[in-house]
C-alpha cells in the first residue's frame, strides 16, 4: 500500500468516526492535528524514557502508526503531496553539508 492509499484509509476512518462533521467534538483543523501529532510523538518518547532498552515492538508500532496517521492527515488537509515533499526534501538534503 502506498502513501495515497494509506491516506484514503485514514480519511475513511476519520469520516466513519464523524470527526469531519462541523459539530464534531474533535474538529480536524490543522492546528488540532498538529497538536495531536506532537502529543503522539511524545508517546513514542515514553517508550524510551528511563531506559536504553528496546521498547516493546507492538506498543511502539502502535505509537508510530498514530504519528504516521496524523502526519498523513495534516499533509492531506493542507493540500501537500507528502510523497513529493519527502522526495524533494531528500534531494535538498543530499546537497547539504552535515559537518559542524
Amino acid at each position: 500500500m502506498d502513501i495515497k492509499a494509506l491516506t484514503q484509509e485514514m480519511h475513511q476512518f476519520v469520516r466513519a468516526q464523524g470527526w469531519y462533521e462541523e459539530d464534531s467534538p474533535r474538529p480536524q483543523t490543522l492546528r488540532n492535528l498538529a497538536i495531536s501529532l506532537s502529543l503522539e510523538a511524545g508517546e513514542v518518547l515514553e517508550h524510551f524514557q528511563w531506559t536504553d532498552n528496546q521498547a516493546d515492538a507492538d506498543e511502539l508500532g502502535d505509537e508510530l502508526a498514530d504519528v504516521t496517521l496524523y502526519l498523513l492527515q495534516i499533509a492531506s488537509v493542507a493540500g501537500i503531496d507528502l510523497e513529493q515533499a519527502v522526495l524533494q526534501k531528500l534531494d535538498r538534503n543530499y546537497g547539504r553539508s552535515w559537518e559542524g
